[in-house]
């Protein structure tokens, strides 16, 4: 089904720029939708994941500017760069196993307890 869509999407819209990720972006040349906007799609160079579009991009696809906001602009101190969300994978974050949580290992909830 994602082939389908890739074609579909190739012949009526116009592509608008790509991210440092290989996601493609895309605008409708006549589809628009329901506030009369030209419709705004991802194609993601991996797997099919709303996460990893990064911040520049969002804020486009979702109508917040105009423009992709510049993805070679400076960083502050505070900003971390864009990943994915690597839940499920070995990449995840697992808390540390120290004695300062309460009762030494982390224990996963378990329904009905």
């Amino acid at each position: 089904m994602q082939f389908l869509d890739t074609l579909f999407i190739r012949f009526t819209s116009r592509k608008v720029g790509q991210d440092r990720f290989g996601n493609s972006y895309w605008e409708a040349r006549s589809r628009r939708d329901s506030y009369g906007r030209a419709m705004r799609r991802v194609l993601f160079a991996k797997e099919v994941q709303a996460s990893a579009v990064p911040a520049e991009w969002w804020g486009w696809l979702h109508h917040t500017t105009e423009q992709p906001l510049p993805e070679d602009a400076p960083r502050r101190a505070w900003q971390k760069e864009h990943r994915p969300n690597m839940t499920g994978t070995a990449e995840a974050w697992r808390p540390a196993s120290t004695s300062a949580n309460r009762g030494g290992d982390y224990e996963a909830w378990t329904p009905g307890r």
